[in-house]
């Protein structure tokens, strides 16, 4: 270790002009002052929490300035310089961290966790990882469009070590997408040391295993920060490829503040404390003859007044009034439903060809929308569903994927940012639960957190019946109707599938499509050949009687109609729900209003399913109508067996008839 005494940072000014090492300067000063205010806010609380990035300005700073406005990034807690140098209004920052509704948030979420479309800035989530498969997404968008514009994203040391760094850095490899991986190497994951997080000497040692160009850079040293990111970015934007760049720097405070540092030896402390970015940069215009006592004075003085002034403003807005409609009208962009009809031309599909052509015709209407997954492209997937995609609209738009579902869900979420459409899909629905966190956490909250939408349609071929076993029969829309912000569709017909996977598409909330595999080709009808929609939320009803409500969907729904043929003196409702979310509870209220009964069908499980909230809802806003207990029929509450015998005893299917007669006869 260097002697702490001496300057320890050896500044190049190469050919930056006086006035850009000014503005390097004042931009450093500025996040500086901002947070010692902050700190000062924090101990008299009147902000709830701070991640202090004092110590580390030189690379926010360094690296936004290198970029173009128009070009995204995507920060993390300590990167209060990239805010500020993309001249953000301090009296917006203000009300961010107060829960103010001037903020970014309207009060729901706080600190950094926010993007602005109109500052180019997409803010964090707790989870950290998700940012870097967003930023692919971003940086795809640019790609595709050709406007020569790159994406930078944050990281920490910490983050490193999630599996979404390295599906990230892997699908921006491999796609060579414009994407620069900024690692701020503070020394500690909260008070975890690097040592305890990862076995190299250097995390830009990691990009040779992707194919990757790295590098590292001191961290502190703001003109090399500076020159040498606008340097790359110059380059990458006429070549376009993924860089991973490793800052050496430290955290010079807690994690938070409530942390402390006491776990940091002091001689670190002190070594870190003498290579400050600030402090360093300063003594160095002034030998320079640049900066005067009097020019600092001045600097400081303007940013201290900027800074009361927006905090008094901030401070005089009225706190938050809870509104309960504007609570829940946010949750979801709002969509304007528009139908397209269609002629009197139909022909016979499977349930497989119609969501094949759905997505054809949807290709053709937006020229933005992007398919993405595993064995799409030229195999045409798994079930055929995009063979001869490739062919009619080119691998930029239909791409193979990586086996990383997790970025790739984040990389529909950044194409999405972006201004342009996704459709990914999960090879199996069951490999969803490995892109399960941004789906439920990035793109189930985005609009509610920040007001920016997820146009993300994620299909899910699902279902048992084709003894495929406990990893590709599972058919579990339970996990995502527990999630506000998600959408979930069903279809159990051709027709309904084409039509609602088109309106699907077209909404800009994410869209859980769910596709039945053992329907796939078992079930066929007469579709319209046109490209027509079907609303969200509005029920099929097949059948109309008046001794019980038969609620389900998807496979059930073929369940009840065989149980029903095989039971002619059964005069019911059969309620085919399509979607789950929006749910036709009008529908659904009024048959059992009428029938006085109800029994719901499900595939999934019993407990903890959709079958369980529509029977509690009808307990309760139905409850003096009904002549019986309403019935729920699941399968076993065990995984899904192989053998066929066993996948039989398993399903709700051979448990229907009887439990169907039990009600009509209670």
């Amino acid at each position: 270790m260097s002697n702490p005494t001496l300057r320890p940072i050896s500044f190049d000014r190469a050919s930056l002009s006086d006035e850009k090492l000014i503005q390097l300067y004042y931009n450093m000063l500025r996040p500086r002052l901002i947070e010692e205010k902050m700190l000062i806010l924090l101990r008299q609380g009147k902000i709830s929490k701070w991640f202090s990035g004092i110590g580390q300005e030189a690379i926010s700073v360094g690296v936004t300035m290198a970029l173009d406005k128009e070009e995204y990034i995507l920060p993390m807690h300590r990167n209060l310089g990239v805010f500020t140098t993309r001249e953000i209004p301090l009296f917006r920052l203000f009300c961010q961290w107060q829960g103010k509704m001037s903020g970014f948030t309207k009060g729901r979420d706080r600190s950094f966790h926010f993007g602005t479309q109109e500052y180019n800035i997409v803010g964090m989530i707790s989870h950290l990882g998700p940012q870097l498969g967003v930023a692919d997404g971003i940086a795809l968008a640019n790609l595709l469009k050709r406007n020569n514009k790159v994406t930078a994203v944050f990281t920490g040391e910490g983050g490193t070590s999630e599996g979404d760094f390295h599906e990230a850095l892997n699908v921006a490899s491999v796609w060579q997408l414009p994407v620069l991986f900024c690692i701020e190497n503070n020394g500690y994951g909260l008070s975890t040391p690097t040592k305890e997080q990862y076995n190299c000497e250097h995390l830009a040692d990691r990009g040779k295993g992707y194919g990757m160009e790295s590098h590292i850079i001191d961290g502190n040293n703001i003109t090399e920060v500076y020159t040498k990111v606008s340097e790359l970015t110059q380059d990458m934007r006429q070549n376009p490829r993924p860089i991973l760049l490793e800052f050496k720097t430290f955290r010079m405070r807690g994690h938070e503040e409530a942390s402390g540092t006491k776990y940091v030896p002091q001689e670190l402390m002190d070594y870190w404390a003498a290579k400050d970015p600030l402090e360093n940069y300063q003594d160095y215009l002034k030998t320079l003859g640049i900066l005067t006592e009097e020019k600092e004075v001045e600097f400081k003085e303007a940013i201290i007044h900027e800074i009361n002034e927006n905090l008094d403003e901030a401070y005089a807005e009225e706190n938050i009034d809870p509104n309960l409609t504007t609570e829940l009208d946010d949750v979801y962009k709002e969509f304007v439903y528009q139908e397209s009809k269609y002629r009197n031309e139909t022909k016979e599909l499977r349930l497989v060809d119609a969501i094949s052509e759905s997505l054809k015709l949807s290709m053709e209407r937006h020229n933005d929308l992007v398919i993405m997954g595993q064995d799409i492209a030229e195999y045409g997937g798994v079930f055929k569903i995009t063979d001869g995609f490739v062919e009619q609209f080119g691998k930029g738009r239909v791409r193979n994927t990586p086996i990383c579902e997790s970025a790739i869900v984040e990389a529909g979420m950044g194409l999405s940012i972006a201004g342009m459409k996704a459709v990914v899909e999960m090879q199996f629905a069951d490999f969803v639960s490995s892109g399960f966190n941004p789906i439920v956490n990035y793109l189930a909250k985005s609009h509610y957190r920040w007001n920016q939408s997820a146009d993300v349609v994620v299909r899910m071929p699902c279902g048992a019946g084709v003894a495929a076993g406990p990893f590709h029969s599972q058919t579990n829309e339970a996990w995502f109707t527990k999630t506000p912000g998600l959408k979930v569709v069903y279809p159990a017909f051709p027709a309904d599938a084409k039509g609602l996977l088109a309106t699907a598409i077209n909404d800009p909330n994410p869209v859980l499509f769910f596709e039945h595999k053992a329907l796939y080709r078992s079930i066929r009808e007469e579709v319209p050949t046109d490209y027509y929609t079907l609303p969200l939320g509005k029920a099929s009803i097949l059948k109309e009687g008046n001794d019980i409500t038969i609620i389900t969907y998807g496979a059930g729904v073929h369940w009840a109609l065989e149980t029903l043929e095989n039971n002619a003196g059964i005069s019911a409702d059969l309620i085919d729900l399509r979607s789950l979310q929006p749910l036709d509870k009008e529908a659904i209220l009024n048959s059992v209003k009428k029938t006085n009964k109800a029994i719901i069908l499900q595939e999934d499980s019993l407990f903890g399913g959709i079958a369980s909230d529509l029977s509690a809802m009808l307990m309760e806003e139905c409850f003096e109508y009904l002549d019986a207990p309403v019935k729920r029929v699941a399968s076993l509450e065990t995984p899904i067996p192989f053998d066929s015998q066993l996948e039989q005893q398993y399903l709700a299917k051979g448990m229907f008839e009887k439990a169907l007669l039990d009600i009509i006869t209670y």
